[in-house]
Parts: C-alpha cells; structure tokens; sequence
C-alpha cells in the first residue's frame, strides 16, 4: 500500500497494482515495482508504513481500524488502543442502553471457549460410546477397565479445563491459558500449556 502525500498530507491512498495520474502526468503500474524508493518518493509517493505495536490477538481484543497520517514526510499508519473482549455473558441491548426484548445474550469469551472444551471432550468420548451402549444391552458384557479409566480421566479434565477458564479474570489470563511454554530443558524441551492436554484415545 503506498500514500500521495502533498504539503504533509495524504492526499490520495494507493494500491499499487495499477497506474496513476499525478497532476498532468501519467505514470505506469511498473513505478511501484521497478522504480527506487527515492524515484517515488521525488514524486511524492511513499509506502505506508504500519505500526502494529497497539494492535493484539483478535482472538481476545477489538482492534481499531488503521488510522494514517505523515510522520516527518513518511506515510505512516498506526492502531489505536485495543478494547478487550467480555469475558462474561451479556445481554443484548438497543441504541438506547435498553435490554432488548425478547432477550438476546451475548456470549462472552468464557462460554465460548468453555463449548469448545465441551465439543472437543465429546469428540474424545463419541468412539468409544458403543462400549456403553453395549453394556446396557447385553447383561454378560463389561466395559474394558481401559476404557472406562479414559472416559473417566476425559471427563475429569474437561471440568478442570473450565475451572481454570472460569478463574480467569481478564482476557490476558485466558489468553494465558493456552500459550505453551518450554517446562524442560534447552537441550530437551518439553512444550506444556497452563490449561493442559486431554489424555490420548486408547
């Protein structure tokens, strides 16, 4: 992306992929691919330059849209301060501040993440239902301890996962959660997350 600048001003946005008209003159698409950065510039042309230091994981935050303006004759683009996401659920309002009727909820980043801990502990349990199923059906048949002892322990780690998720009181400590971290050694890294693995399947 590049910016005309004229008189400290950003004139005109750019994208780049076709010609341009500056004044009576009309330039070719190869100006932005061919041309030196100091020929564009003595043109009044600039690539913009985007400083992300504000921006974060959208996963968690809103970031603001890019806002751009001229920095010692340099196009720059910048974001401003970024608005965490609700950890908690909402409900929905109108332009007036009014709980809108009926009520609509808005999911906070807790209810999110805890149904995708859900649907994943699911996931987990789904192939090894027709142990159970059988089990009910025929009298004389037993749910291998091996199966039983893993649905147990996914069960149990699916819960703990929503604890920790529950726990958590801004949006970075939920963020926390799921960075992992080398707990080992340099030589023998061991690459672990504070909200931990679901046992493997058997």
């Amino acid at each position: 992306m590049f910016a005309l600048i004229d008189n400290e001003q950003i004139t005109k946005h750019i994208s780049g992929n076709k010609g341009i008209t500056i004044g009576d003159v009309q330039y070719p698409r190869s100006i932005f691919t061919l041309w030196s950065e100091a020929e564009r510039n003595a043109i009044g042309i600039y690539e913009i330059t985007v400083d992300t230091t504000n921006k974060k994981d959208e996963a968690y935050y809103i970031n603001t849209n890019v806002s751009y303006g001229v920095e010692s004759n340099k196009a720059v683009g910048s974001y401003g301060t970024a608005t965490a996401k609700a950890l908690a659920d909402a409900n929905a309002t109108d332009g007036d501040g009014v709980e809108l009727d009926p009520v609509v909820v808005i999911e906070g980043l807790k209810t999110q993440h805890k149904r995708i801990i859900k649907q994943q502990a699911s996931g987990l349990l789904t192939p090894t239902d027709w142990y159970i199923l059988k089990a009910t059906d025929v009298e004389s048949y037993s749910v291998p301890s091996a199966i039983t002892t893993f649905r147990a322990n996914v069960r149990t780690k699916s819960n703990d996962m929503e604890v920790l998720i529950d726990a958590c009181s801004t949006v970075d400590e939920l963020a926390t959660l799921y960075k992992y971290v080398n707990t080992g050694t340099e030589e023998n890294p061991v690459m672990e997350r504070p909200l931990g693995e679901f046992p493997e399947a058997v």
